[in-house]
């Protein structure tokens, strides 16, 4: 007979995290554990991981499910289809603790070469928002370390992030990928202009330009665009195949982002990727800003296709109270090292 708890966290950044929907000091994230009365040092664990604003889960809801979840854990098939259409990072929570406890309870969620510690996965250096100074000071570090630099734009004035970008390029120049994440903080009246002076300094991609849930814009805009254009938020709440289909088709961006937190799991996100690949469109996976053992599972996941782009898997170090951790970043790729043998189950 299967027995389940959850125990929340909340994770303080070690700074404040600014994005365009504002600044971030710390998150939310619940633990489910999974084991079997007849093997109870055997146990799974999963996280349930919420960004406010921007995941659908009804955050007040989030421990009355888990609470019904973990009571009626004999049944959880039956909670499938509610949880994905509602609450994806429960759902998400569930397959991951359920993978862990099929494979032993040792945090191996996918048996892969990354898994086993023989490969490292490529994966790109983050800029927060914030002030001119403090972007400049993230980006002097991360260059060394990193062969693309993903930078959060849409929280200051464009005039200050342009300077930015251009002291970037003039300081370090052109040997190395920049891409863009603006959060939809564009309008339909500023984008083109701002997308037409981006371009001058060769960006490889620029996230969600403008708001989500605006399919014909955002398809004209992928069609004009002097940059490619990545779907990120465009993604989250859409659950059917056939509304994949239809979004993908209409608007046929070149690349899309996954988050299997924020769009049900592996499972929902393996259904983007196979059709996304079918229409030539390109992808990359990403942490929705889960704790080390979120950030596992989903590095393990990605491991196990042959994705040569750099991912946006190293957030681990973003936390002052993380988990401990069986990831390492080196000079620019994520490392699983179970050598480290720290004790994953918090």
């Amino acid at each position: 007979m299967l027995v389940a708890k959850y125990k929340k966290h909340v994770l303080n950044f070690n700074t404040p995290a600014g994005t365009s929907r504002g600044v971030l000091k710390d998150k939310n994230s619940w633990f489910l554990y999974i084991w079997d009365t007849d093997k109870p040092n055997i146990m799974g664990i999963g996280e349930c991981s919420i960004i406010p604003k921007l995941s659908i889960d009804n955050p007040i809801k989030i421990e009355k499910i888990l609470h019904a979840l973990c009571d009626d854990i004999n049944n959880y098939t039956l909670y499938y289809s509610f949880l994905k259409e509602n609450f994806p990072s429960i759902y998400f929570a569930l397959e991951m603790a359920l993978l862990d406890l099929k494979n032993g309870g040792k945090s191996i969620y996918f048996d892969s070469e990354f898994s086993r510690g023989e490969i490292g996965i490529p994966i790109n250096g983050l800029i927060w928002m914030g002030t001119e100074e403090y972007m400049k000071t993230q980006m002097i570090d991360k260059i060394n370390q990193f062969s693309c630099i993903k930078m959060k734009i849409g929280a200051i004035s464009f005039e200050k992030e342009l300077s930015i970008i251009k002291w970037l390029r003039k300081t370090y120049g052109y040997d190395f990928e920049l891409r863009l994440d603006a959060n939809g903080a564009f309008s339909l009246n500023n984008v083109d202009e701002i997308l037409s002076i981006l371009s001058e300094y060769n960006i490889h991609s620029i996230e969600q330009p403008i708001k989500q849930g605006q399919w014909n814009e955002m398809a004209k805009l992928c069609k004009r665009s002097p940059i490619p254009i990545v779907l990120d938020e465009e993604l989250i709440g859409v659950n059917s195949s056939e509304d994949k289909i239809n979004l993908l088709d209409k608007i046929n961006p070149d690349y899309i982002i996954l988050k299997p937190s924020l769009l049900g799991g592996f499972e929902a996100s393996n259904e983007w990727i196979t059709l996304a690949e079918l229409r030539g469109i390109k992808w990359w996976i990403t942490s929705a800003l889960e704790s080390n053992i979120g950030l596992n599972a989903i590095a393990q996941w990605c491991s196990t296709y042959n994705n040569k782009l750099p991912q946006g898997l190293g957030t681990g170090s973003i936390y002052s109270n993380n988990i401990d951790s069986l990831l390492e970043v080196k000079n620019g790729f994520l490392f699983y090292n179970a050598k480290n043998n720290v004790d994953v189950y918090y």
